[in-house]
Parts: C-alpha cells; sequence; structure tokens
C-alpha cells in the first residue's frame, strides 16, 4: 500500500472493545501538529512534558505515534476494585485538567480548542479522546496515508528530537516490532487514578 486509499484505518472504541476489561477508561492526550511552523520536535516536548506531569501524580503514561502528525500519550487505569472504578466522565474530566495545566502554563505553546485558525504556531491537546463515543487510532493501525504509516508503539527514550514517524510504515514496522519492547509492560503499568 503506498497511497492513501490503499489502507484500512482501524480506530478503537473502548467502550466496545471486549478486552478491555479493567482498561475501560484509559487516558488519551493527543499532541498533533498543527502548522508548519511548529516542527515535530514541539510535539515530542510536549509529550514528554506530559509524561513528568502524569508521573508526578503516579500514573504510568505510555507513547506511541498516531500514524499521522502527533503523538499519543496512554495510562492504563486500574479499576479493578470499586474504589478505584473511574466513568467516563471523571476520565474526560481528568484528562482536560491535564491538559488546561499544560496550556495554562504555557499558552504560547499549547491550546485546548479544536478550531484550526486559533491553532496556529501552537499544538492541540486533544483531551476530547476520553468519552465513551470517541475513538482514536489503534496500536499498529496502518493509516491511510502516503506509504501507509503505522501508529506504533514507542518507548520513552524513542520519544526524542529527530523522532520519524514516517519511519514506521506497513513494510517497515514487522521487523521492528522484533527489536522492541515498547510498551511489554502496559498490562503490569494499571494504577488507579
Amino acid at each position: 500500500a503506498r497511497k492513501a486509499g490503499d489502507t484500512v484505518l482501524l480506530h478503537s472504541n473502548r467502550f466496545f472493545d471486549p478486552v478491555a476489561g479493567a482498561r475501560l477508561y484509559e487516558e488519551r492526550f493527543e499532541s498533533y501538529r498543527v502548522a508548519e511552523e511548529v516542527g515535530f520536535d514541539a510535539v515530542i516536548k510536549a509529550a514528554r512534558e506530559l509524561k513528568q506531569r502524569l508521573e508526578a501524580i503516579g500514573l504510568n503514561p505510555f507513547c506511541k505515534t498516531t500514524g499521522g502528525k502527533g503523538l499519543h500519550v496512554v495510562t492504563p487505569l486500574d479499576s479493578s476494585k470499586a474504589k478505584n472504578n473511574v466513568d467516563w466522565k471523571q476520565a474526560k474530566a481528568f484528562a482536560q485538567a491535564m491538559c488546561q495545566l499544560m496550556a495554562q502554563d504555557s499558552p504560547d505553546r499549547y491550546l485546548l480548542n479544536m478550531s484550526k485558525q486559533k491553532r496556529t504556531g501552537k499544538i492541540f491537546l486533544d483531551y476530547l479522546r476520553n468519552d465513551r463515543m470517541s475513538t482514536a487510532v489503534a496500536v499498529l493501525s496502518p493509516r491511510a496515508r502516503d506509504f501507509a504509516t503505522v501508529s506504533m508503539p514507542l518507548t520513552w527514550p524513542q520519544v526524542k528530537s529527530g523522532l520519524d514517524p514516517k519511519r514506521y510504515t506497513v513494510e517497515t514496522v514487522p521487523a521492528l516490532l522484533r527489536k522492541t519492547k515498547a510498551w511489554a509492560d502496559y498490562g503490569k503499568a494499571e494504577t488507579p487514578l
């Protein structure tokens, strides 16, 4: 698959995912490069900043490419006990609060408004994926883009300057997966919110 139209895009909805079980309310945050003047290194910096913020409150974040212009930072939540149970409204409110803090601390770099007109020169922090009926591109899903880029799970050491999400395609990912341990501990990383 070399042209945008030759691929199948897979989006997951955790509400309908029978495998999700206790991970029903994962937190997903997206950082998009929305203008040419905002390079991908700025998106990397945003993801690493969010990682630090999540770790500071005891959560275990993971990162993946979107197969497009952004990164997803995902935190598996433990809802195995009634006291840990988080509903969709709470998960979305938490994601929004985390993104709002980033936007308030650096209004020149981040915003939460999805309007393309307001995004110029800034990174849109998309907390809106944290909704019962919202979808997010699934890990290892090919995208409907030239060369069929793939949403690739990453280790945090890979999330650094020079990361090129176009490197992960349906042709390159099988060999890369044999060499990586990215997300190997995902199922063990669940933490109560």
